[in-house]
C-alpha cells in the first residue's frame, strides 16, 4: 500500500516542486501579502521588515556553512570514510540500505541534528556504492531521521527552558530536561518513530523497473595527485607536523569544555569538533584543503537562500502574522487538545520561520499564556511546539540543503517520499502528545 501511495507522490512532487530557491520566494511573497492584507501592515511596513531583517541570519548562515562544509572534510578523512565503509558494508539488500540510513540518520539526529544532516547524507553515498537500490529514497531516508532532532538530546526548545535566565523565566520557571526531553510521552514518540520511520521508508522502496540509480563513478572520490615536492611551501602544505601541531591543541580545547568545565553541545561546538579532527584525520593541510574545495561546492544554496529567510522570519514575527496565526489555531483548544494545536500551529509557522529557537520566540508569547489559562501541561506544550517545528522540515526544503548539496540532488528527487512520512509522522506525535 505505502508503495502505491508513494508512487503519485513521488511523481507530483518532482513534478510540482521548485527548486528550493524559487519556494523561499514564493513564500517571501505570500508572507508579504498575508501580512498586508490580514495584519493591515502597509507595503512600506512590510518592505521595511523584509529588508531590515534580510541579514539577521548571518551568523546561523555561517554556522549552517560550516555544518556542510566540515562535516563533509570529517567523514572524507580516510579513517572516517573506512568506517563509514565497514559499516555499510553489512547491508546486503536494497531493504537492508534503506533500513540502515534510516536507523544511522535517527541516532544522529538525536544526538545533534547538525550531526544527523552531514553523518545520514555521508552515509547514504557510502552505502550507495556498494549496494544498488534507488538513491532517491535512500537519500530521503537519511533526510527523514532529521525529524527527531527537536526531542533529542540538542533539542533548542527544550535547551531553552532549562537554561537559567531565559526570556520566559519569570512565568514558567526553570524546567529540566527530565520533564521534556527526557520525559515518558517525549521517548515514548522517539521510540515510535524510531520504529516506524525504518519501516516506512522501507515498504516505500520501488520496483526495479521504477527504481532510480545512481552512477557510482559520480561519487568516487577524486584520485589525489602527489607530484615531487620541490617548494619549501609544498612541504608546509605536505606537513603532518604543522597540521597536528594545531589540529591537537584544538582537541584538547574540547577536552576542556566538556571534562573540566562542563560545557555542553551546541552548533558551534559541534563545527568545532568536526574541523579540528578533520584537520587531524586528514594528516596533511593539503589533504585538508583538497577536501575543502570538494565540500564547499554544495553551499551555494545556504549563502544565497537563508538571507532570504531572514527577511521571512522579519515579516511574520514583526507583523505580527505569526502570533496571529497561533493564536488563531489554539483560539478553539481545550486542556486536553491544546497539545495537539500547539503542535499543528508550530508547523504551520516552521514554513516560515525554519528556526527553533526564532519559531519559540514568535509562539511562546501565545503559547504559554494560553496553557496557563486552560491548565494545560507546560513542558508537554513546549514540546508540543518543538515537535511542530522539526515535523514540517519533511516538507520544508530549508533543511535538506545540506544533505542534497552532499549527495548531488534536487529536492524534488526526496521530497515525494518525505511527504508520505510527513502524514504518517504527523499522526504518531500527535497521538502521543495528547495520550502517552
Amino acid at each position: 500500500m505505502l508503495k502505491m501511495i508513494s508512487k503519485p507522490a513521488v511523481k507530483m512532487v518532482e513534478r510540482y516542486l521548485p527548486d528550493p530557491y524559487i519556494f523561499v520566494l514564493l513564500l517571501t511573497l505570500i508572507a508579504a501579502a498575508a501580512a498586508i492584507a490580514i495584519e493591515r501592515q502597509t507595503p512600506l511596513a512590510v518592505l521595511r521588515f523584509w529588508g531590515d531583517g534580510f541579514w539577521g541570519l548571518l551568523t546561523f548562515s555561517m554556522q549552517m556553512l560550516l555544518v556542510l562544509v566540515t562535516g563533509f572534510m570529517l567523514a572524507s578523512s580516510p579513517p572516517v570514510k573506512r568506517l563509514l565503509q565497514r559499516l555499510a558494508s553489512t547491508a546486503k539488500s536494497p531493504g537492508g540500505a534503506i533500513i540502515l540510513v534510516t536507523l544511522v540518520s535517527l541516532t544522529a539526529s538525536w544526538i545533534n541534528w547538525g550531526f544527523g544532516l552531514v553523518v545520514g547524507a555521508l552515509f547514504a553515498k557510502e552505502l550507495a556504492r556498494l549496494v544498488r537500490v534507488d538513491y532517491r529514497l535512500l537519500v530521503a531516508s537519511a533526510y527523514s531521521g532529521f525529524v527527531v532532532w527537536h526531542g533529542g538530546l540538542a533539542g533548542s526548545i527544550p535547551l531553552t527552558i532549562a537554561t537559567e535566565g531565559h526570556f520566559a523565566a519569570d512565568d514558567i520557571g526553570i524546567i529540566g530536561t527530565g520533564s521534556t526531553v527526557f520525559a515518558f510521552f517525549n521517548l515514548a514518540i522517539v521510540a515510535c518513530l524510531f520504529i516506524s520511520i525504518p519501516l516506512v521508508n522501507r515498504l516505500m522502496l520501488p520496483d526495479e523497473k521504477d527504481s532510480v540509480y545512481v552512477d557510482t563513478k559520480l561519487l568516487d572520490d577524486e584520485p589525489e595527485t602527489k607530484g615531487r615536492i620541490t617548494r619549501p611551501a609544498e612541504k608546509l602544505e605536505n606537513s603532518t607536523s604543522l597540521a597536528w601541531l594545531v589540529g591537537i591543541p584544538g582537541l584538547l580545547f574540547l577536552a576542556d569544555h566538556f571534562l573540566l568545565r562542563g560545557g555542553g553541545l551546541n552548533l558551534n561546538v559541534v563545527n568545532f569538533l568536526f574541523l579540528f579532527l578533520a584537520i587531524v584525520l586528514h594528516r596533511t593541510p593539503r589533504n585538508l584543503l583538497n577536501s575543502l574545495q570538494e565540500a564547499i561546492k554544495g553551499g551555494a544554496g545556504i549563502v544565497i537562500q537563508f538571507p532570504f529567510y531572514a527577511g521571512i522570519m522579519a515579516i511574520m514575527v514583526e507583523s505580527g502574522l505569526a502570533q496571529s496565526m497561533s493564536e488563531w489555531l489554539i483560539s478553539f483548544a481545550t486542556e486536553t487538545s491544546l497539545p495537539f494545536w500547539s503542535f499543528i500551529s508550530a508547523g504551520i509557522v516552521n514554513l516560515f520561520v525554519p528556526s527553533g529557537g526564532g519559531q519559540w520566540a514568535v509562539q511562546a508569547p501565545v503559547m504559554l499564556p494560553a496553557a496557563e489559562a486552560l491548565g494545560a501541561d507546560i513542558s508537554r506544550i513546549a514540546m508540543a511546539v518543538a515537535w511542530g517545528d522539526a515535523w514540517t522540515n519533511l516538507l520544508q526544503p530549508f533543511w535538506a540543503l545540506p544533505v542534497l548539496a552532499i549527495a548531488g540532488l534536487k529536492a524534488k528527487d526526496i521530497m515525494g517520499f518525505c511527504l508520505v512520512q510527513l502524514f504518517i509522522t504527523g499522526a504518531i506525535i500527535s497521538v502521543g502528545l495528547v495520550w502517552f
